[in-house]
């Protein structure tokens, strides 16, 4: 937290010098002395790691001030020091551009790196007005690029969605084709449960024939039996009738 306040205290001192700066690259004599400006500027940009390029936005306002087109300055605050980009010639234009249109600045950087993460700020002067309002600067946009790390850890979030979804989707097709083999094999389980149960009662009416084809069996001995032993028994008791 410390080291915050001291780099915000260190920001606002490097803001007065560039105020200072300002003023002496664009002092001059002017008429208008009621001129005023406003310059705003989002406190926040961040850009993808697969962007190259990137437009930094800056607005501004004026009153009273001469019709003329303003001069627009771009500086960019590192950890300790400030960097003069375009004031109002860029130090390199290959890398850097300014676009104005109507009340709109725009800083394009090309090139794009983590390198480049900075504050950069934006400052607009009418040169031909002697007002301490006439020339001014935002308050800075903060410009993050991902790095590498974060090219990685959006790769294995990638690749974690994907395996749930292919896990979700390997799941998906499981069920519906348990389903559709259930919905086609039904009638053939069915039909075979028929058959089985069919034999088994088969079997039963099978088994319960021969048991009572061999009790009949059975019994039908035994009459052959008494049958066969019944005439002795006759002749016994006519001889001892006899004698």
């Amino acid at each position: 937290m410390s080291r915050e306040v001291e780099e915000m205290a260190s920001f606002n001192k490097l803001k007065s010098v560039l105020m200072l700066a300002l003023h002496w690259i664009l002092h001059g004599a002017g008429a208008t002395d009621t001129c005023q400006v406003t310059v705003t500027q989002p406190k926040f940009q961040e850009a993808d790691y697969s962007m190259h390029t990137v437009l930094l936005t800056c607005t501004f306002s004026a009153f009273g001030c001469s019709l003329s087109p303003p001069q627009v300055l771009w500086f960019r605050f590192l950890t300790k020091k400030h960097e003069d980009l375009c004031t109002p010639e860029c130090i390199d234009q290959q890398k850097y551009k300014v676009h104005l249109s109507e009340n709109n600045i725009l800083l394009q950087i090309s090139n794009l790196t983590v390198d480049d993460n900075a504050v950069y700020i934006c400052g607009v002067a009418f040169s031909d007005s002697s007002s301490p309002h006439s020339k001014q600067t935002g308050d800075g946009t903060v410009l993050t690029k991902a790095g590498v790390e974060k090219q990685h850890s959006n790769r294995r979030l990638g690749f974690i969605f994907m395996t749930i979804t292919s896990s979700l989707l390997f799941l998906y097709s499981a069920t519906v084709f348990t389903f559709f083999l259930v919905y086609k094999l039904k009638p053939k389980l069915l039909q075979k449960s028929r058959n089985e149960d069919q034999r088994t009662e088969n079997c039963k009416i099978t088994s319960g024939r021969k048991i009572f084809q061999a009790i009949a069996q059975e019994l039908q001995k035994q009459r052959y039996t008494e049958h066969c032993q019944q005439p002795e028994d006759l002749e016994d008791d006519t001889v001892y009738q006899n004698r």
